[in-house]
């Protein structure tokens, strides 16, 4: 914790940030600047406060497995425009008769059959960027779809490492709740009532299937492809600038041999499907960096033995090339990390509950769970910090109002605090969830946050009008 009390000041920080990212549309200058302020209110020096805050922040395993996932991934998708797979696929794509809105509900059914914040926006955006592209879709409409089937997915699926670890923080607050299998009882009870997710799905999918109009920066963005064809706002940089379908080779070689979409793509992809389901099944959690890996290892293995390679040089500079690609997403999710410790340490997210945990009552309980939830998430950018901050304040009042009884009221204050967790994932600049869609999809990020956000609040607003009816 900080040496001082800031209170109320201590949100500086993220208020800062947030208020440079969407005024600046630059997310890593707006980071710094946050974590910096950040380093001076916590009485560190201001050179070496930033190198000290870097070393304890992104010195630890969570940060370096996301930084391999993000190069492996970076390394795959120079590996599909070496071989020329995206390229043949787009090709593919445009001789047969699949629509625009056939790629959209694509994108959207793969978001809810790989259950998993950072495996499916990453292998999602891999494998439909090049038909989002030739389908004329925006850049920001592919990364919104991406984000929209991760957080809110993974928190409707009770047997994964988000509802053990909800069960594990329901059973942590005792009362009637006697161990973790019970938690996990209650979560799954809770289900229902959790309507951020499920009308965030119901939402995006209604607009992949052209039944809903886009709205705010999202409509703008349809216009300006329609109009112009640009995929991307001009001037915008894009996450990741590997893989582009018009800077692969064509596919074939002076041998004679074509792209093989089965070798070459096919492959690949069930190999990470494959890996990711049998690792959850078999350890609970999916070996996202084993399977991308292998990914990895079979591309270069196929590539050399088509001749794609003329020597092991070629290969090291295609590493080379796939890592410079995800730089830019490497620096926003180190910042991302930086901020969230100094806003840790700075209490801030502490201070946000504070303001509101006098006025929670039998009727307004549910509504400022979900609202506090929201706020906390949002500004941190994090689900599961907000989640281990909020259940121990809400949780044990539902109890207190249910008279020390399981009641619709406990089920519906969970879902407010897993509903509110996942907004902040699914629409926060600084949430890493938020920051992977943008790099899927190749996406500038503010882009991807501004046009997303309105929809998020939409759906934010229609869940708090909804648990003021219940």
């Amino acid at each position: 914790m900080s040496p001082i009390d800031w209170g109320i000041w201590s949100l500086v920080p993220l208020l800062a940030t947030l208020l440079l990212a969407f005024t600046t549309r630059s997310a890593l200058i707006a980071m710094l600047v946050g974590v910096f302020v950040g380093t001076l209110m916590l009485g560190m020096a201001p050179g070496a406060g930033l190198n000290q805050l870097f070393q304890s922040s992104l010195g630890n395993g969570d940060f370096i497995w996301i930084c391999e996932i993000v190069l492996l991934i970076g390394v795959l998708f120079e590996l599909f425009r070496k071989a020329g797979v995206l390229s043949a696929l787009a090709r593919r794509f445009a001789g047969g008769n699949k629509s625009r809105r056939g790629v959209e509900l694509t994108t959207w059914a793969m978001g809810l059959v790989i259950i998993d914040d950072y495996f499916s926006p990453l292998l999602s955006g891999a494998v439909m960027r090049p038909l989002s592209d030739r389908a004329a879709i925006p850049r920001e409409k592919l990364a919104f779809i991406l984000d929209s089937t991760t957080a809110p997915v993974c928190i409707l699926v009770p047997f994964t490492a988000w509802g053990a670890y909800l069960a594990s923080l329901i059973a942590a607050q005792g009362g009637p709740v006697s161990g973790i299998d019970q938690g996990l009882a209650v979560f799954i009870a809770a289900i229902p009532y959790n309507f951020y997710p499920i009308l965030m799905l119901l939402f995006t999918l209604l607009m992949c299937a052209g039944l809903m109009p886009d709205f705010g920066p999202m409509r703008r963005a349809e216009r300006r492809v329609r109009e112009t064809g640009q995929l991307l706002r001009p001037g915008a940089k894009p996450l990741s600038d590997v893989a582009e379908v018009n800077s692969e080779p064509t596919g074939s070689r002076a041998d004679g041999k074509s792209a093989s979409l089965l070798l070459e793509l096919l492959v690949p992809v069930l190999l990470l499907v494959t890996i990711g389901t049998w690792t959850l099944m078999a350890t609970g959690s999916v070996k996202i960096v084993e399977a991308f890996l292998a990914a990895d290892a079979y591309l270069i293995a196929v590539l050399a033995v088509r001749g794609r390679f003329r020597s092991v040089v070629e290969v090291a500079d295609l590493l080379v090339d796939g890592a410079k690609g995800v730089v830019a997403a490497l620096l926003i999710v180190a910042l991302a990390y930086a901020l969230n410790a100094v806003t840790d340490q700075l209490g801030a997210a502490n201070v946000i509950i504070e303001q509101f945990a006098g006025d929670l009552s039998a009727n307004t309980l549910v509504v400022l769970t979900f609202v506090i939830s929201a706020i906390v998430s949002f500004a941190t950018g994090t689900s599961w910090g907000t989640y281990a901050l909020m259940m121990p304040v809400a949780l044990p009042v539902a109890f207190e109002l249910s008279a020390g009884a399981i009641t619709p009221l406990v089920y519906q204050t969970v879902a407010a605090v897993a509903g509110g967790g996942v907004f902040g994932d699914h629409a926060s600049p600084v949430s890493d969830t938020t920051v992977l869609s943008s790099f899927g999809a190749g996406s500038d990020h503010m882009d991807h946050v501004f046009t997303q956000l309105p929809y998020a609040l939409a759906v934010a607003v229609l869940t708090v009008l909804l648990y003021l009816w219940i």
